[in-house]
């Protein structure tokens, strides 16, 4: 289990005890599914409905986890608007519509299961009404959406080489006067740009990248072993290849990642980082490679890069390559909906190809 998979398994079994049984008969149901990740936003969902349940006197029991199921059968679409309203407009922190479509949508997933797959001891749902059968969660974002936002703030062909080299060479002559800057640059450009070159030749998630270690690595074969998001099975980690484009710069990084970043043996993350006041490289964090990447884009011109349009920049180019479910399967996406952003933004570069031919 990696390190994030094994904290929110933790969190997770510290929110169960207060949630009220049937709550916890769901999520042991969702268990063999679901990642813990998931499963603990499912129960944060459940907190924040069931606190505005006893905050409206929708229910008079004393504490969360003393809720009776029988007050969630007495709700009425009323009250579902409620809570819609209140997550919208309550003073410490509005949500907007995409957070508030999941909130319904983990409601959704709950009284489906007690209404429809779990059983009393006679055989009947557990819950003999389910309100949240009446209410529509529409989708926020289509593909479509998604595409016209990503338009113009990805790296297209000739650029996604240009930013390499930037790293690489460039951007030392723009921060020459800073000598700070400079030597944090010549310190860490080739580890650096083996980053950036390794997710604009594999459509890696920073969260994938982060977590990468030392055996992940096969350079024969010109791939990754990553845990996959959405995937539970902490047995499996499943092969992504990268673009014979990556290989050098691995290699360079490779060559001086012991005694440039003095790497203990005990050390297994590939990307390694020296914190201030430490002697020995340990593994970079998710943050510091996204604050890495918005450094170099702002000076390289494109100050609304960042990691994620990096792997967007990857998936585009790849998409034009290859097939919608090669690109599905190349990055990690559980629907090929997804995958069908690439398909819209490939649109008008396919149109400007064709006049170049």
């Amino acid at each position: 289990m990696n390190l994030q998979k094994k904290k929110d398994r933790e969190e997770l079994e510290k929110h169960i005890p207060g949630m009220p049984w049937y709550v916890e008969k769901f999520i042991n149901y969702k268990l063999p599914d679901l990642s813990p990740s998931s499963l603990l936003e499912y129960v944060r969902d459940y907190e924040t409905f069931l606190s505005w349940l006893q905050a409206e006197g929708l229910t008079s029991a004393a504490t969360m986890s003393a809720i009776p199921i029988e007050d969630l059968e007495r709700l009425h679409m009323d009250s579902v608007d409620n809570f819609r309203m209140f997550l919208a407009t309550r003073k410490e922190h509005a949500n907007g519509k995409t957070t508030i479509s999941r909130k319904l949508s983990s409601l959704r997933s709950l009284f489906h299961y007690l209404s429809q797959i779990a059983e009393d001891e006679n055989f009947y749902p557990l819950l003999k009404r389910n309100v949240m059968a009446k209410v529509s969660v529409k989708r926020t974002h289509k593909p479509k959406d998604t595409a016209a936002k990503l338009e113009g703030k990805l790296l297209q062909e000739q650029e996604i080489i240009e930013f390499i080299n930037y790293i690489r060479n460039d951007y030392a002559h723009d921060v020459a006067a800073n000598k700070q800057a400079t030597y944090a640059h010549e310190l860490n450009r080739i580890r650096d740009c083996c980053i950036v070159s390794l997710i604009l030749n594999s459509g890696l998630r920073v969260s994938e990248l982060v977590h990468l270690d030392m055996d992940d690595l096969d350079m024969k074969r010109k791939l990754v072993y990553v845990y996959r998001k959405g995937k539970n099975d902490d047995t499996f980690k499943t092969p992504v290849y990268f673009r014979q484009d990556a290989v050098e710069d691995l290699e360079q990084y490779l060559a001086q990642r012991e005694t440039r970043y003095k790497a203990p043996k005990r050390e297994k993350a590939l990307f390694l980082a020296i914190a201030n006041g430490r002697q020995e490289g340990s593994r970079m964090t998710k943050r510091a490679i996204q604050e890495m990447v918005v450094k170099y884009a702002k000076r390289f011109g494109k100050p609304f890069l960042s990691v994620h349009k990096l792997r967007h920049s990857f998936a585009t180019d790849y998409y034009l390559r290859n097939d919608l479910y090669k690109t599905q399967e190349q990055l990690g996406h559980a629907s090929p909906e997804t995958t069908q952003i690439y398909a819209h933004l490939t649109d008008k570069t396919m149109e400007e190809a064709i006049d170049r031919r």
